[in-house]
């Protein structure tokens, strides 16, 4: 008999807790929703871990890392997903994982995911981002194959925006995969600057209004005329001296 009261009282507080949580878990939902469409991403993120709290799933988790990556909190949103390579992953949780890696300048960690977007479905834009981070971390046989991709697959009307200037400004496509060439040929050889100033007039000529492009050019024609300083100092003066 007191065994039997024992699982009764076991048994009405699993019920309670049951119900309660599923009280909860309905209030987050309608908690969610009112927040998405105020537009309130404070509260969808809080609406969300909550949820996560009281009835974790993947999608649930990536949802919540995608909200956190969305408005500049990246750490957050790897500290959720984690920074590994995981082929397995669902298409969001690798996006975030990548945009925010990079976003946290972690190149050699954002570049997996970044591959791993570009093998599940080819892209330009996915290319672009892959040849910057190649060209961080030195590996300019990979940036190359990208740059090649791009050069090939995008078009006069596919333009890339650049939000960082003021004011934003955006280019061809085309003439930002250019001057990437212009860089790789740069971290090919350090000693050939005319060959990567070339490359980046080409891309100038494509979008006149390329700032980034003209700043590197600048900077290359700066180092070439210092190198070419260095070297007149390092030549012996071979003039005879004239006889009194």
């Amino acid at each position: 008999m007191k065994h039997s009261i024992i699982l009764l009282v076991f048994l009405a507080s699993f019920a309670g807790f049951s119900q309660n949580n599923s009280t909860l878990s309905q209030h987050y939902e309608a908690f969610y929703k009112q927040m998405k469409e105020q537009g309130d991403v404070r509260g969808v993120i809080n609406a969300l871990t909550h949820l996560n709290v009281l009835s974790p799933n993947e999608a649930r988790k990536d949802t919540l890392a995608y909200f956190y990556s969305n408005s500049g909190q990246h750490a957050q949103a790897i500290n959720l997903l984690g920074a590994e390579k995981d082929t397995k992953a669902s298409n969001l949780a690798v996006e975030v994982k990548a945009r925010s890696l990079k976003a946290l300048n972690q190149p050699q960690l954002a570049v997996q995911q970044f591959d791993i977007m570009f093998s599940r479905k080819p892209d330009i834009y996915i290319a672009y981002d892959l040849v910057d981070l190649n060209l961080q971390i030195g590996k300019t046989v990979e940036a190359a194959t990208y740059i090649k991709y791009g050069l090939e697959h995008s078009t006069d009307e596919d333009m890339l925006p650049f939000y960082e200037s003021n004011p934003p400004y955006q280019v061809p496509l085309k003439a930002a995969f250019k001057y990437q060439e212009g860089l790789l040929k740069y971290n090919e050889d350090k000693e050939n600057i005319d060959a990567s100033i070339k490359l980046v007039d080409e891309a100038i000529v494509m979008a006149p209004n390329f700032k980034l492009a003209k700043q590197i050019r600048q900077l290359l024609l700066n180092q070439k005329e210092a190198g070419n300083a260095e070297k007149a100092k390092l030549t012996p003066n071979t003039t005879t001296p004239k006889e009194n």
